[in-house]
């Protein structure tokens, strides 16, 4: 059975952080809490183990992408390339929140995690626990911790047994503070698009962006 350590998401324990830090490092598979929902991910490093084993405890398809968790709104800059200016704008009132940006990927991306398109999923998670591990490790490649197709796991007690089993950690924060997912924007041929309604509400990404979703 995986272990499971308790963790307070704004102050993060430093023995914590440590021991999340090895299994990613390691290229283990770890349960984390975020503000939206809890996730399941590994280090977003060439070649590693860890990426695969989630599409397998996840049961997901391998033809899908894992969105990273990155530390700092500059990490747009870094991971993605071509970014619209309304979507920096975005990016810059509401990171860290409950906002995925689907961007064009930079080289700074591994190949293995891009899109078949080319793009890249980030987002800036409200979680003092997450960003530091990210600026320890690099970003996150992180999916919802559910088996796919079920509902998401809002708080660590409702993390599927066999998933905390099958993963290496699972750090347990208690409830998520939004309990639902974020939301997912992107740009198709120039013009903008909600591919996912979650905690951030269409109106207000429209009202920031001064642009009209497809």
């Amino acid at each position: 059975m995986g272990k499971v350590l308790l963790v307070d998401q704004d102050c993060p324990q430093r023995g914590v952080l440590r021991e999340a830090e090895h299994v990613l490092c390691a290229g283990g598979a770890l349960v984390v809490p975020t503000d939206s929902v809890y996730g399941i991910g590994c280090a977003a490093t060439p070649n590693n183990p860890g990426h695969e084993r989630i599409f397998s405890i996840k049961l997901r398809e391998r033809s899908q992408t894992l969105p990273w968790l990155v530390a700092d709104p500059a990490d747009l800059a870094t991971y993605g390339k071509d970014v619209p200016a309304w979507m920096e704008q975005l990016a810059r009132e509401l990171w860290p929140g409950a906002l995925t940006l689907v961007v064009a990927a930079s080289d700074a991306v591994p190949p293995e995690y891009r899109a078949a398109n080319g793009t890249i999923a980030l987002r800036v998670p409200d979680s003092n626990l997450v960003r530091a591990l990210a600026r320890k490790v690099g970003p996150l490649a992180t999916t919802s911790a559910n088996t796919h197709g079920q509902a998401s796991a809002t708080s660590g007690a409702s993390v599927e047994k066999r998933i905390v089993q099958e993963a290496d950690l699972t750090l347990d924060a208690g409830p998520a503070p939004l309990a639902i997912a974020s939301t997912i924007v992107g740009c198709e041929a120039g013009a903008m698009r909600i591919y996912r309604e979650g905690a951030i509400p269409a109106a207000t990404i429209e009202n920031i962006s001064g642009q009209t979703s497809r």
